[in-house]
């Protein structure tokens, strides 16, 4: 019986051969005087866009492990999920050290083309005085027309709203820690010029209807909160909502009115770059999220005007630190960078 199956393999090789053999542009044609006309040399990079792009993060209190990493008092640290989602649309990154002196902190600052503040618990003294300053910096820039983009994500979102409301009890609690969940657009939601402006549509249909994003939070802002405070309202468009486990609803995504800041309850780095929660949505259209967030990022610094000079960029790097495998034990982050 196996003699019958050699005429239907000889048929198929055949036709690979004769029909799906892929051409290159060149082998089109049969006429070398038919052959289209090549451009000389590539076409020039937009000379308002700066492609060396580096991105700033705020170092949060801690070791990032309960103090398993490291007991050192002065410790903080960044989840390397948070470089390599930056890394991953084409930027480097500077660490910006919340403790160290404000000289030096502000001098990297005029180093960067964008900020991000991550997840974490601090919300009080120097860490939040670090971040109010930073966020006054970046709204100077902009004014002065030097186009600087911030992420504030889970907790940095919940500085930003403090800070902006001046109010440091405006957040409310939610039970939303350790899900995934799907993002709900607002009646009318303006997405031009958003972090979702690129998404390709049927990406923005799954986040509605597929567990896509990841939640890791207590606090939060409901809408009607939002909506009421004038200092937030003005500030922030909201984008999405969504529902903890006890449906009550909270803002998960916003974006500024009148500045490049976009705010996000939920973790747009995880998906791709951590692993220690088994609850952390790993699908490919989850990497897409990550992947057009990240981007979205990027491409908001490349419209920064600041070119610092390479060799004081070098010097300040991620890339002059070693990162931390903490993921051992299972839980937690799985790498982070300790700055003491």
């Amino acid at each position: 019986m196996s003699f019958l199956w050699i005429p239907v393999l000889v048929f198929l090789l055949g036709y690979a051969e004769g029909q799906w053999r892929i051409s290159l542009p060149s082998q089109l044609y049969d006429d070398s005087n038919s052959l289209p006309q090549l451009p000389v040399s590539c076409p020039v990079p937009d000379p308002k866009l700066y492609y060396r792009p580096v991105i700033g993060i705020l170092t949060h209190p801690g070791d990032g492990a309960s103090g398993r990493l490291s007991n050192a008092t002065n410790a903080s640290y960044i989840a390397a999920s948070y470089v390599k989602f930056a890394e991953s649309a084409g930027a480097r990154v500077i660490p910006l050290i919340y403790n160290e002196p404000e000289e030096k902190l502000l001098k990297k600052l005029e180093l960067v083309n964008g900020v991000i503040f991550t997840g974490g618990w601090a919300k009080a003294g120097l860490y939040y005085e670090t971040a109010r300053k930073i966020f006054q910096k970046v709204l100077e820039k902009n004014d002065a027309e030097n186009y600087f983009p911030l992420y504030g994500i889970c907790l940095g979102f919940e500085l930003l709203s403090m800070i902006i409301s001046k109010d440091v009890n405006i957040l409310e609690e939610f039970s939303a820690s350790n899900q995934a969940s799907t993002l709900q657009f607002i009646d009318n939601a303006n997405i031009e010029e958003s972090v979702f402006q690129r998404f390709p549509p049927d990406l923005l249909k799954k986040l509605s209807t597929d567990c896509l994003v990841m939640q890791n939070h207590r606090y939060g802002l409901s809408p009607g909160r939002l909506l009421n405070n004038q200092k937030l309202s003005s500030f922030f468009e909201i984008v999405t909502t969504c529902a903890d486990e006890n449906d009550k609803v909270y803002v998960s995504t916003v974006r500024s009115r009148n500045y490049p800041v976009t705010g996000f309850q939920w973790h747009p780095e995880k998906n791709a770059f951590e692993w220690s929660s088994s609850r952390i949505p790993h699908t490919e259209d989850a990497i897409r999220v990550t992947q057009y967030v990240a981007n979205f990022l990027v491409s908001e610094a490349r419209k920064s005007t600041t070119r610092p000079l390479a060799q004081e960029v070098l010097d300040n790097l991620i890339y002059n630190y070693i990162p931390t495998y903490g993921g051992k034990a299972g839980r937690g982050y799985d790498e982070v960078y300790l700055f003491t």
